[in-house]
């Protein structure tokens, strides 16, 4: 949780460091971030946290087995330390083991796990410091997929780079991809949420959805995995999305939730724990914003 006077609050699991505190210990109750304030935005990994700070660099802290903590070397740290070489970052995000920062100059970079190609370099090597993704500019937001990567462009079209086992890359193949290739047949986009399936917000407010399906978590009402973006039936108006783990949520303009996807632990908040393979409304939610 970011405070409103620039400091963190974790808690939870806590085996990597995670929570910042200098432990290794589980708290379920909110503790402080060890020696951070003036922060602006953080983002979760898996077991890892970043944040960025109100100079426009960013500290993180916990698992560092691939670099995703992009300090240099791959030493677990429990406490905030500095993202090595960055400055002018707009805006974060991580994934299972790699991070990611939008530029001020349009660029992005990258750091941590790359088997799948997630950095987008052009190479499958890791790294423990941030690299320049090839080619790409003139980004205006990004999202960090379970192991992909995706960011809107200038022209509301959309890049993707990493795996594509599931089709996440929504370029019509099963192969990852280790530089930014297209998603073909978008424009319009606002907003975009990955983890191993992708969503994009139209500006219409309809929704498109491709990559990992098994648990209906694409809202087509089937499971299976989609190579290419389709627009996710009976739904419009839609003001904000988030895709998590298997499951996906959909803010619509009346402050009302949809959600659809797994829900054996009642993730989709409908009094059940019953997947859901196109959307359901989330009940006695209103005014979410």
């Amino acid at each position: 949780a970011l405070m409103s006077d620039g400091t963190v609050r974790a808690w939870g699991r806590n085996g990597n460091g995670q929570l910042g505190d200098r432990t290794t210990v589980d708290k379920s109750t909110p503790c402080t971030v060890t020696g951070l304030n003036g922060v602006t935005a953080i983002t979760a990994g898996t077991a890892h946290t970043v944040a960025l700070k109100d100079d426009d660099t960013l500290r993180a802290w916990g698992y560092n087995y691939y670099g995703q903590l992009g300090d240099g070397t791959v030493t677990e740290r429990h406490a905030p330390v500095t993202v090595t070489g960055l400055s002018g970052v707009i805006s974060l995000g991580a994934g299972y083991f790699h991070s990611a920062a939008l530029m001020g100059d349009g660029t992005v970079r990258t750091w941590g796990y790359n088997a799948d190609g997630q950095l987008g370099n052009g190479t499958n090597t890791d790294s423990t410091t941030p690299v320049i993704v090839t080619g790409l500019n003139g980004v205006i937001a990004i999202a960090v997929g379970t192991s992909h990567t995706v960011a809107i462009m200038s022209d509301r079209t959309l890049r993707a780079w990493g795996a594509n086992d599931a089709g996440q890359l929504g370029d019509g193949t099963y192969l990852d991809k280790t530089i930014p290739t297209a998603v073909p047949g978008l424009s319009g986009v606002t907003t975009v949420a990955a983890s191993d399936h992708t969503v994009a917000l139209m500006s219409d407010g309809t929704l498109r959805a491709w990559g990992r399906n098994g648990d209906g978590q694409l809202g087509d009402g089937t499971t299976m995995d989609k190579t290419t973006p389709f627009t996710v039936p009976g739904l419009s108006g839609v003001t904000a999305i988030a895709a998590g783990g298997y499951h996906t949520l959909a803010l619509m303009s009346d402050g009302t939730l949809r959600a659809w996807g797994r829900n054996n632990y009642g993730q989709l908040g409908d009094g059940t724990t019953i997947g859901r393979r196109s959307p359901v409304t989330v009940p006695g939610m209103s005014g979410v914003v």
